[in-house]
């Protein structure tokens, strides 16, 4: 296996400079990340480095509270696409969520995928704030939109991704939405448990601990 390619390679901290932004893309063109994760004013940046490569820049809408306006999240996806986006990362209106007001969280989520031109998206639903029930019925509503991946956690909530929360999507979505597990992953053996569960992307900032561990045979 090679675990390279799961690893979406992140630094979404408030205080990350250019030089770190600079480190975090030269270390994913030298490991073969999937993706770079970065805020949006890192997008034109990470861009520009990852250039000819086969890295995708990947970057975060409505982060990480998810409470902006469906009008702000559309502006920011678009702009973050003409930046040089490959890959969006959005966080729901949990809120709305746990107000039961689905059908708005299910007009935002086509909102924005409408506005960003077939590029990959991946609706965050923060798992630690929502019942077993809400994390069913957002698996339901990524599967009736399209999107390419539902995503545990921005990493900045209560938790990040668990089992159970792996299984719960796995219980119903359909065959083409795509799982990403992201926040409190930071060894290769719990990246690998995630990925026998049928997790495609990984969304860590410990990429290179977790490479360095992997066996010998996939370096």
């Amino acid at each position: 296996m090679e675990i390279n390619k799961y690893i979406d390679h992140t630094n979404l901290k408030a205080n990350a400079r250019e030089e770190d932004i600079r480190k975090l893309c030269e270390e994913a063109k030298n490991n073969h990340f999937a993706s770079v994760c970065v805020n949006p004013h890192y997008v034109e940046l990470a861009s520009s480095i990852l250039e000819d490569t086969q890295v995708e820049v990947c970057t975060v809408i409505g982060f990480p509270l998810g409470a902006n306006t469906i009008e702000t999240k559309v502006y920011e996806a678009i702009n973050a696409i003409e930046d040089g986006a490959t890959e969006i990362d959005m966080v729901i209106n949990i809120g709305a969520v746990k107000d039961k007001d689905y059908e708005y969280v299910k007009h935002e989520i086509e909102e924005i995928r409408n506005s960003i031109d077939g590029k990959t998206l991946k609706v965050i639903i923060e798992t630690c704030y929502l019942t077993d029930e809400e994390i069913i019925k957002m698996t339901e509503i990524c599967n009736e939109t399209f999107v390419n991946f539902i995503k545990t956690s921005t990493g900045f909530g209560t938790r990040g991704a668990s089992i159970h929360d792996i299984e719960l999507i796995n219980s119903v979505k359909n065959d083409v939405l795509e799982i990403k597990a992201s926040g409190g992953i930071k060894t290769y053996e719990e990246a690998i448990k995630f990925i026998e569960l049928g997790v495609t992307r990984i969304g860590t900032s410990n990429g290179i601990k977790i490479v360095s561990e992997s066996p010998k045979e996939e370096n």
